[in-house]
């Protein structure tokens, strides 16, 4: 009883906060009326609240994200430390000289996969804050062991370096994620989400890497792959996104945003930037992707639209010629067509628009990246491109 006078008290009390409002103004003798209605107030003042519950919950969310992110990167450096120890590394060599042996053998296999996928040439160092002393209590560490077990000394060397090798590696990796990372930021996209895209949609047969069920990756080297995965996964990202012009010319008719119909007159929205030239100009692709649509589609005439991963699309419309097909794979630069005036078009003009998860954004900063976010895109590219190039050659040889 006392609950439900309380919530008709409280019911009570937003009823005299919203009250029908009334206002009048004068204009030129004439007196006009302005009623807002208690409804009205009610429903902006509870879209309001709503709106701030889904921002906190949103922030919220992101907050345990990154306390999680940060927990699970201590854990892992916490376990690296302790293998890493030189107690923990003389118990195994008490064990058996040949295990470690092929346990070192069995990592550089793994360094050797890392470098030439990920990297394609081993990177110049580059010690973050810290190396310096973490690289004299490997070497601490190695003394002792060798002390212990002289046999044992050119191993443990070899481990020592291959370590050494690895964190460098780690931190080159983390420099490079960081670079690709502020380059996408640049466009006005969002790396993690971007990044996330590209790694959704994984799958496969499970093919254990070690023949031993207990055996699993040393924290050094599973810290590398981590740092190189998310490495690999922004640059190509990075790659994917659209930052070559589509055509030559630099006269812009129309920008992207609201605008006047060039038919009816009225308010409409441009979903792109619409550059004027002469027929036949030819029109370029903006980024390297697949081909998903070439041909008419209703109001742009004869289209080409490039799919370019992690929900990111271009599409070039009014065009004259095509000359592109559907499936095919391109890359940057390469000519789709030649500018025209089909459609509903008033003059020959190219319609250029990108597209993220289907909806229209500003190609402007696409098209104005400067010069520092284009050379990450190129080393990005060039990395990317590596492997091609050395089967390239293993298959000419």
């Amino acid at each position: 009883m006392q609950t439900q006078k309380t919530r008709q008290g409280l019911i009570a009390r937003l009823d005299h906060m919203f009250t029908d409002r009334e206002f009048f103004m004068r204009s030129h003798g004439q007196v006009r009326f302005l009623t807002i209605s208690a409804t009205l107030q009610k429903r902006v003042a509870y879209s309001i609240a709503a709106a701030l519950a889904i921002w906190l919950v949103i922030t919220l969310a992101m907050m345990i994200n990154q306390l999680t992110v940060t927990g699970e990167r201590m854990a892992l450096a916490q376990k690296e430390a302790m293998v890493n120890s030189s107690e923990s590394r003389i118990e195994n060599y008490k064990a058996s000289i040949d295990d470690v042996a092929a346990d070192l053998e069995q990592r550089q296999d793994i360094l050797d996969q890392m470098t030439e996928q990920f990297v394609g040439e081993q990177p110049q160092a580059a010690d973050a804050a810290g190396t310096k002393q973490t690289d004299e209590q490997l070497s601490k560490n190695t003394q002792k062991i060798s002390a212990a077990f002289p046999e044992a000394a050119h191993l443990a060397q070899l481990e020592a370096r291959q370590i050494l090798f690895a964190r460098r590696l780690t931190s080159a990796a983390i420099i490079r994620t960081e670079q690709a990372a502020e380059a996408i930021r640049k466009f006005g996209l969002n790396p993690d989400k971007l990044a996330q895209n590209s790694m959704d949609a994984m799958g496969g047969p499970l093919i254990p890497y070690f023949k031993k069920q207990h055996e699993q990756l040393h924290p050094t080297l599973e810290r590398l792959n981590l740092a190189l995965q998310r490495m690999d996964a922004l640059e190509r990202t990075l790659i994917a996104i659209p930052s070559g012009k589509p055509s030559s010319t630099e006269m812009l008719s129309s920008s992207y945003g609201y605008r006047r119909d060039p038919f009816t007159g009225g308010g409409a929205m441009h979903s792109g930037m619409d550059f004027k030239g002469p027929l036949g100009q030819p029109i370029l692709a903006a980024a390297g992707g697949k081909v998903t649509h070439a041909g008419w589609k209703s109001g742009y005439g004869n289209t080409v639209e490039i799919t370019h991963g992690n929900g990111l699309m271009t599409r070039y419309a009014h065009l004259s010629r095509i000359g592109v097909t559907t499936g095919q794979k391109i890359e940057q630069g390469i000519q789709l067509g030649a500018m025209g005036s089909t459609g509903r078009s008033t003059g020959t003009h190219l319609h250029f628009e990108v597209r993220l998860n289907g909806k229209a954004i500003n190609p402007r900063p696409f098209l104005e990246a400067n010069t520092d976010v284009l050379k990450i895109k190129a080393i990005a590219r060039q990395r990317a491109n590596a492997p091609k190039r050395a089967e390239s050659g293993a298959s000419r040889g």
